[in-house]
């Protein structure tokens, strides 16, 4: 188990209660229909909004000073980047709260490969799922560069960190092996770690998949965070699928002590978990809505709010800055909290 495994390894403390740990949902951040396309806008309106709740600026309407951080030279880009030195060196401090996590889901990177080779069934015997391991950690390593340096470029202080390289395994797909260290000390040096669902190995199967949502899960449970966002293509969470014209968004769940939940809001559904209706794409090994909506009633159960709404929007960057309550009426998105 999670906790177990938290148990077994020592970590350092972290300085103070993590502040949130937000989840770049993959099919906010990508195109899905389309092998390994990253979905430009919503990723650099999510990065901006995320700076945005990170300032520590007194809000007095003058323009922030970014400092870019990504100083690498991309495919097509005219000449080498211009990075000037005495100008950063001169600095006082980058003037933003960086004690946040990133996790990011995967989107139409890496699902395809693993769906492909069977790497979440395990079996690295054969050569398909071996193959197929490689081919998924290629993917999913190369969207999470693309996402440390959007971030980057937001003066955000980013570090990549892969579950697979950091050492995190399963035991029949349930989470064995997960030192923090890592992301903990990156915490301390005033980094913000990213990290990403990704193949790894496991103590039955050979192999299988981690997903982004069972690892906020873990470090929620390992960290304390005040809050957990997760950003994705929706508005929330609704009674059956979004893309239907009857689907009504449950605006609040409450998790009860012995994992049971009920919809609170809207009225006309309280009480009522038996009619929400969960769909998943055929090419997604990680489990979709359904896998989000069980992490975040653990999370929620250690007394963790839990916000879900739509990337790049007013209600995104309210969700970023913890700006939310039960009795927002204006918020439009899921809470998810515990009914103590």
């Amino acid at each position: 188990m999670a906790e177990e495994a938290a148990q077994e390894q020592p970590s350092p403390t972290a300085p103070r209660p993590v502040r949130c740990i937000v989840k770049l949902g993959g099919a906010a951040i990508t195109n899905k229909g389309e092998l390994e396309s990253i979905n430009e806008e919503s990723l650099r309106s999510a990065c901006a909004q995320l700076r945005q709740a990170m300032s520590e600026s007194d809000g007095d309407g003058s323009p922030e000073k970014v400092l870019g951080m990504d100083w690498s030279k991309r495919q097509g880009d005219p000449a080498d980047p211009a990075v000037d030195a005495e100008l950063i060196a001169g600095m006082a401090g980058l003037g933003i709260d960086t004690n946040f996590i990133v996790v990011h889901g995967a989107g139409s990177f890496g699902h395809f490969q693993a769906s492909r080779s069977g790497v979440h069934k395990g079996g690295l015997c054969s050569t398909l799922v071996k193959a197929g391991f490689v081919a998924t950690r290629i993917s999913v390593t190369s969207l999470n560069q693309e996402i440390v340096r959007a971030l980057a470029r937001e003066g955000i202080p980013s570090v990549g960190m892969s579950p697979f390289a950091c050492g995190w395994s399963t035991k029949q797909r349930k989470l064995a092996s997960s030192n923090a260290s890592q992301i903990i000390q990156s915490l301390h040096a005033g980094f913000v770690p990213v990290l990403h669902g990704d193949a790894v190995l496991d103590e039955l199967l050979d192999c299988t998949i981690l997903s982004g949502d069972v690892i906020i899960r873990h470090l929620a449970q390992l960290l304390s965070p005040k809050y957990v966002v997760f950003l994705t293509d929706v508005h929330g969470v609704y009674d059956r699928p979004p893309t239907d014209p009857n689907a009504v968004l449950l605006r609040e769940i409450e998790v009860n002590d012995n994992g049971s939940w009920s919809i609170v809001k809207p009225g006309l559904l309280q009480g009522n978990n038996k009619g929400v209706e969960i769909s998943v794409a055929a090419h997604d090994t990680t489990g979709g809505m359904e896998t989000k909506i069980l992490e975040a009633a653990v999370i929620a159960r250690l007394g963790i709010d839990v916000y879900i709404t739509k990337a790049g929007t007013e209600h995104s960057l309210r969700a970023l800055k913890g700006d939310v309550s039960t009795d927002s009426e204006d918020w439009l998105g899921t809470i998810i909290r515990s009914s103590k």
